[in-house]
């Protein structure tokens, strides 16, 4: 496949117009038959062929949904009549929420207090520790290990610009010492640290791993919360809460 096609959004997109002949064409039969569509069902029409060709090409599940939805929506907000200016800032207030999900597939997850505190009971008692929270989001957990272990560095990372800054700027009006990156872990070199956090998405976790492997050092940690690495068996599986997601730890 071309590189430009590979990201999600864009074959999502390509389903969308893939799907107006075929639902052109069957508005058309009803028309003829005597049964014309209303704008409503023709809309509903489209998000049907769309998610049914979005199942068939394999996308990840929750694209079924947007691309069900996704018709409907533009018919909705047509129908406001906004001025444009509003969905400019809209668009620009997602485009910074969400900058890296369109290349990297890695939406945002927000964790909870209960996985930061299993995460810090993991950590080793000697000092001089270096952890870092892969796709940190608001940073609160590299906040939280901050502010527990005031004797180890705690660094995240994070690409999309809103969330980094929000993380960033919390750091700096609350005198924390942890320390927020706006980059591409991907361009870490994870040996630099002792424990790699990690809540991103199964699109990507292999490659994690693979990165995780070639470059961690003898007795570090990799940990993921609620997404396993098939086939790598987990050293270790913790269940923060009662029918909350697991954290998989591996130690190399």
């Amino acid at each position: 496949m071309h590189a430009a096609l590979r990201p999600p959004a864009v074959r999502a997109l390509l389903i969308q117009v893939a799907a107006l002949l075929p639902c052109a064409l069957l508005a058309l039969l009803a028309e003829a038959l005597g049964h014309g569509l209303t704008l409503f069902q023709a809309v509903l029409l489209q998000g049907g062929l769309a998610c049914a060709l979005t199942w068939k090409l394999g996308l990840a599940p929750w694209w079924r949904l947007i691309q069900l939805l996704f018709p409907l929506a533009l018919m909705v907000t047509s129908a406001l009549g906004l001025p444009p200016l509003v969905y400019l800032l809209v668009f620009i207030m997602l485009l910074g929420w969400y900058w890296s999900t369109f290349r990297t597939q890695v939406p945002y997850f927000p964790s909870s207090q209960p996985v930061w505190e299993a995460v810090a009971a993991l950590l080793p008692r000697q000092p001089g520790l270096r952890v870092i929270d892969v796709g940190s989001g608001l940073g609160g957990m590299t906040l939280h290990l901050a502010r527990l272990r005031p004797d180890i560095a705690c660094t995240g990372i994070e690409l999309a610009p809103l969330p980094w800054l929000y993380s960033f700027l919390r750091a700096r009006f609350t005198g924390s010492r942890a320390r927020f990156i706006r980059g591409d872990y991907e361009k870490l070199h994870f040996g630099d640290y002792d424990v790699v956090f990690a809540y991103l998405s199964p699109a990507v976790m292999n490659a994690l791993y693979t990165k995780a492997r070639r470059e961690m050092k003898v007795g570090s940690l990799l940990v993921s919360y609620e997404f396993a690495i098939p086939p790598y068996i987990p050293d270790k599986t913790i269940f923060t809460t009662e029918g909350a997601p697991p954290l998989y730890v591996w130690r190399f």
